[in-house]
This record gives C-alpha cells, sequence and structure tokens, in this order.
C-alpha cells in the first residue's frame, strides 16, 4: 500500500496547477483595468482639450459640433466609468478565486508535509526497533 503523502501528491498537484491558473487570470484582469484606466484618463484629457474655449472665433455650426462631440466624449466617459467599475468586480473576484486556490494548494502542501513527518518518524522508530532487536540477539548468554 503507498504512503499517504503519496496518494494525495496529485491532488496537491492539481491544486497547485489551480493556484497558477489563477495567478495567470489575476495579472491578466489586473492589465484589463489597467488599460480601461488608461482609456478614461485618453478620453479626460480628450474632453479638456475639446472643452476649453478655442482660440478666435467659431461660427455657430462648429460651436455646435464642437459641443455635441463634447457630450459624445462625455458619454464615453461615462461609459468607461461603469467598464472600470465592472472591471474592477471582476478583479476582486479572481482575487478571491486565487486566494482560495492558494489556500487549498498551501493546506494540502501541510497536510502531506505532515504526513510525510509522520512517515519519517515511524520508519526512525522501525529501524530503531530492528537495530535494538539485532542488538539484543547479539549479546552473549550468561
Amino acid at each position: 500500500m503507498s504512503k499517504r503523502a503519496d496518494r494525495l501528491q496529485p491532488a496537491a498537484d492539481q491544486a497547485k496547477q489551480r493556484s497558477e491558473d489563477a495567478v495567470l487570470k489575476l495579472a491578466e484582469q489586473q492589465q484589463r483595468l489597467a488599460k480601461a484606466e488608461r482609456q478614461l484618463a485618453e478620453l479626460r484629457g480628450y474632453r479638456q482639450e475639446y472643452a476649453s474655449p478655442g482660440v478666435g472665433g467659431l461660427t455657430a455650426v462648429a460651436l455646435m459640433n464642437r459641443q455635441q462631440f463634447v457630450e459624445r466624449i462625455d458619454r464615453a466617459i461615462d461609459q468607461q466609468v461603469l467598464e472600470i467599475e465592472r472591471q474592477r468586480q471582476s478583479l476582486d473576484q479572481m482575487r478571491g478565486s486565487w486566494r482560495d486556490a492558494h489556500a487549498r494548494e498551501a493546506a494540502l502542501d501541510n497536510v502531506i508535509d505532515r504526513y510525510r513527518e509522520q512517515e519519517r518518524k515511524t520508519e526512525e522508530r522501525r529501524e530503531q526497533n530492528d537495530i535494538d532487536e539485532r542488538m539484543q540477539h547479539r549479546r552473549p548468554a550468561r
């Protein structure tokens, strides 16, 4: 019969893989969030640029077009703020998934370590008993 630690090792390997997969997904989500935040900063920059009064006189049509463009940028900013919130929620979920996967991996590793330590101590006791028994049979009879 195989040792308990050896029987648990495949589960520990699988838990380690899940933890590694979760950390990769977490990193990808962090990148998506950062990208969305950069896009928001760009939109706000465009808005500031186009909302500021222009140099020189603009025709009424040009002013109206500029105002409509600023309104479209404002709607895009609102949508991007919502997208960032969605990305943050997703990041929080992935962070929780990684924590769970990492905790399971650590728990299995601890159990395996404990089993291996118990097996090592059992083996040492068995070896010591064998030595003691051999020493007992070697003693000359009096």
